[in-house]
């Protein structure tokens, strides 16, 4: 069934259309379809309001929903989403100038995303989204640390907890990584080591992993005075990544990794300085942006979509792109269907500018995906992936059809 991708529906008791943002340049740009969480801009400062603020949203196939929210004076905040009945959101925190400061997905346990920590005065934008583009109704709530939250925190769902109460009492007590002069790894479980420490000899751009799937590791970056800089969760898989792409100032840090599943396996940290080549590849190789056509990323090139076709494709974790054209507007249908067990393929469309157009995980209550967009003629960008870890053989079926006359 063709569910045409429509701008994102927003049903609020706290915000009215009257409040949509009007500024072009919020959150350099991403923030110019969003809407005021407390109704206006005035009553969106969570710095000086008396109570949360909340919205609910109603977000169709492969859109966003962005509430803004702004803060006079530095503060400790909380930010999150949760979704109704299946719902799974995942948001990104962006600054002023754009940039993600959190991402997460399921840090609010239960699946819902949630972020505790310390904003300095500014506008900000939360782009939430269903993590697997499905329609979802959710909850956004942000507030200050003091008020009521939405959801239950990551400290209710992991197995493994700190047993010191003082977190920078933790971090004293626990290894070192040692100063960053080129990449700095470790590997122990959560149980065993629930907190790292490393040191900035310089203002640095960085970038911390924590990586084991069976673990499903959740990080906490904290600096030398315990203020929580970021959070994160399920950014590659079940695997926790945070960016710090604008730097991060000299000083020492503690991590904190702790595991939603299972404790006593190996989680494998690092820390390194921020690659922008690498975060870009890592962006196509996700199937998250579209890569440029210039032979960068190995493209399949399936010539024009006239009918109908049909190819079968071993895929991994790592998106294999397609390209196809079509000579006139139409509606475009696309099935990837599993060939065998445990295969949960992953599709996203996108249009030869790399503007998103819809993108699916499971589709008719299988795991099988299917997307159906209406397009104009020109040239498209097809990723597909095998959710999680390994490979399988997705067979993947395109049709074009045409309007009546």
């Amino acid at each position: 069934m063709f569910r045409p991708s429509y701008p994102t529906l927003i049903a609020s008791t706290f915000a009215l259309i009257a409040g949509g943002a009007q500024a072009q340049d919020i959150c350099g740009g991403a923030g110019s379809d969003g809407t005021w969480i407390g109704g206006s801009e005035a009553a969106s400062d969570i710095a000086t309001a008396d109570n949360y603020r909340e919205q609910m949203a109603l977000v169709l196939s492969g859109n966003k929903h962005i509430s803004l929210f702004s803060l006079s004076a530095p503060a400790d905040v909380r930010v999150e989403a949760a979704g109704r009945g299946n719902g799974d959101p995942a948001f990104d925190l962006l600054d002023a100038d754009g940039n993600i400061v959190v991402s997460d997905d399921d840090s609010g346990g239960n699946g819902a995303a949630r972020a505790d920590l310390l904003l300095e005065a500014g506008t900000y934008c939360v782009s939430m989204a269903s993590y697997d583009g499905s329609p979802m109704t959710a909850f956004v709530r942000i507030g200050r640390a003091e008020q009521e939250a939405l959801t239950e925190g990551v400290s209710a769902t992991p197995t493994t907890e700190p047993d010191a109460a003082d977190v920078a009492g933790g971090c004293v007590d626990g290894p070192s990584l040692g100063t960053l002069d080129g990449p700095l790894t470790g590997s122990a479980s959560a149980n065993a080591t629930p907190f790292w420490g490393f040191t900035l000899a310089a203002e640095t751009p960085i970038t911390i992993t924590a990586a084991n799937e069976t673990a499903d590791p959740v990080i906490t970056l904290r600096d030398a005075n315990d203020n929580v800089l970021g959070e994160n969760d399920d950014y590659d898989g079940l695997n926790s990544q945070l960016d710090f792409e604008g730097g991060l100032p000299a000083g020492d840090y503690c991590l904190q990794v702790a595991a939603l599943d299972d404790g006593d396996v190996p989680i494998d940290v690092g820390v390194s300085v921020f690659d922008p080549q690498a975060a870009i590849a890592a962006l196509y190789a996700s199937g998250e942006a579209a890569p440029p056509m210039d032979g960068t990323v190995a493209i399949i090139d399936l010539g024009t979509l006239d009918a109908r076709l049909r190819r079968d494709e071993l895929v991994t974790s790592n998106a294999t792109w397609f390209s196809f054209d079509v000579s006139a507007p139409g509606l475009v249908l696309i099935e990837a269907i599993g060939a065998g067990d445990g295969v949960d393929p992953w599709i996203a469309l996108y249009d030869d500018l790399g503007r998103q157009i819809e993108l699916n995980d499971d589709a008719g209550g299988g795991l099988d995906s299917m997307i159906a967009a209406r397009v104009s003629g020109g040239g498209f960008l097809l990723a597909v992936k095998q959710l999680g870890s390994g490979s399988g053989t997705v067979r993947l079926l395109m049709e074009r059809y045409v309007p009546a006359p």
